[in-house]
C-alpha cells in the first residue's frame, strides 16, 4: 500500500477557514463521485454536497475539526485521486504543524508518477529523460490541486500555502511549491522561513502576518544572526537576517524577475530534454492511436533518478491571474537552490559557489 503524499496546506484568517475550506471541496471533487466523513457513527458516505457541507459546518462547530475524503479529478493529466482534507479551529491549529487547513494525496508513488509505461523509439533508455518525463506529467498536476485548495474561488480568503512531500509545513523555501495570494507579497516566503528557523516557531503562527510585522519580527533578531537552511543533496547555505531584511527592501518586481530568471533549467536538464519530450510524444500518440513502438515499464522512484531530480529539476514561477504567484519545483527537491541563485543575482547573497551566503 503506499505512503499517502504530497502534502498540501492553506492559511486564511481563523474566522474564514471554515468558509475557505468548504469553498474548495466542489473545486475539488470530482462529479458524481461519493464523500467520506467520519461520524460519531462511523464512516458515512454521500454523493450531496450539501449534505456533506452541512455535516463539515456541524463536525467543525463541536471542534476541534473537520474533514472529508473525497477523489479528484487531476486537470493537466485526467488522473483521478483520492485526498484527505481537513481544516482545524484557531485553537487547534496552534498546536499542530498543518496549520488550518491541510489536503493530502492517498497514493503517494502514483501522483509523483514513480511508475509508467513509456515508449522508447529507435532511442537510447535515458535515466535523465526518464526523471524528466515524470516532472512533465506531474508539474501542472501538482500546481492544479495547490490553486483549487488555496484559490478555488476570487474571493482571496487563502493568502498563502505550499506543498511538500513531507508531511508538515516547514520553511516555505524548503517546500517543494508555494503559493501567494498577493505576489507583491513574495518576499514573505523568505521572512516566514527564517522565522520558522530561527525562532522555532511553526509557520502556521506567522504565515499570515504582512510584511511591516514580518519585518519588525526579523529585525528583532542580534545583528549578524544566521540560520541553516539545508534540504538533502541541496547546496548548504546559511540565511543571514540582513539579507532577510534586504530582500523585504527590495521592490516586489524586482525580487520575482530575479526568480523567474533563476528559474532557467540548467544544463543536465536541457541536455535531457529533447529525448524527453521525444518519448513523451511517442507514448501519448500511443495512448491516442493504439499504434507505435513497443513501451517498456519505468520506475522513476529508483536512486538514480530521484538523485537527479534532486539535483536538476527545474523551477516554475507562475504568475497568475489574480494578481498571485506560484513557486514549483519536483517534490523531491526544495525551492531554497532557486532563492540562492536569484538572491545572489540581486547581489543579497555572495557568490554560492564560492560561500556559505
Amino acid at each position: 500500500m503506499s505512503e499517502s503524499g504530497p502534502s498540501f496546506f492553506a492559511w486564511c484568517d481563523a474566522a474564514e477557514t471554515l468558509d475557505a475550506f468548504l469553498a474548495a471541496l466542489p473545486a475539488l471533487m470530482h462529479p458524481g463521485t461519493r464523500i467520506s466523513m467520519m461520524t460519531d457513527d462511523g464512516l458515512f458516505y454521500t454523493t450531496s454536497m450539501d449534505e456533506a457541507v452541512a455535516m463539515i459546518r456541524a463536525e467543525f462547530a463541536a471542534g476541534p475539526s473537520a474533514g472529508a475524503g473525497l477523489d479528484v479529478m487531476l486537470t493537466g493529466s485526467k488522473r483521478i485521486f483520492g485526498c484527505s482534507c481537513h481544516c482545524y479551529t484557531e485553537e487547534a491549529g496552534r498546536d499542530i504543524s498543518a496549520g488550518l487547513i491541510h489536503m493530502t494525496t492517498c497514493d503517494q508513488r502514483r501522483f509523483l508518477c514513480s511508475y509508467l509505461e513509456l515508449a522508447w523509439g529507435r532511442g537510447p533508455r535515458s535515466i535523465e529523460a526518464e526523471a524528466a518525463v515524470a516532472w512533465h506529467l506531474l508539474r501542472d498536476d501538482l500546481e492544479d490541486l495547490l490553486l483549487r485548495l488555496c484559490a478555488p474561488d476570487a474571493s482571496g480568503r487563502v493568502r498563502t500555502g505550499a506543498c511538500t512531500n513531507g508531511g508538515d509545513w516547514i520553511a516555505p523555501v524548503r517546500m517543494c511549491a508555494t503559493y501567494n495570494a498577493d505576489a507583491r507579497d513574495i518576499a514573505r516566503d523568505l521572512a516566514v522561513s527564517w522565522l520558522q528557523r530561527h525562532d522555532k516557531e511553526m509557520v502556521s503562527r506567522n504565515a499570515g502576518l504582512s510584511l511591516e510585522a514580518l519585518r519588525g519580527r526579523v529585525e528583532a533578531a542580534p545583528a549578524g544572526a544566521r540560520v541553516p537552511l539545508k534540504g538533502g543533496s541541496e547546496r548548504a547555505h546559511a540565511l543571514s537576517r540582513e539579507t532577510v531584511l534586504k530582500a523585504l527592501a527590495t521592490p516586489p518586481a524586482t525580487l520575482l524577475e530575479a526568480l523567474e530568471a533563476a528559474a532557467a533549467p540548467d544544463e543536465a536538464w536541457r541536455a535531457a530534454e529533447p529525448r524527453a519530450r521525444e518519448i513523451l510524444a511517442l507514448t501519448s500518440q500511443i495512448a491516442e492511436t493504439g499504434e507505435g513502438p513497443p513501451t517498456w515499464p519505468v520506475h522513476t522512484d529508483t536512486r538514480a533518478h530521484v538523485r537527479f531530480l534532486r539535483k536538476h529539476a527545474p523551477f516554475h514561477v507562475r504568475r497568475l491571474a489574480g494578481g498571485g504567484v506560484i513557486l514549483a519545483t519536483h517534490p523531491f527537491r526544495s525551492l531554497w537552490p532557486l532563492w540562492v541563485d536569484a538572491l545572489f543575482s540581486l547581489g543579497l547573497i555572495p557568490d554560492p559557489a564560492t560561500s556559505r551566503g
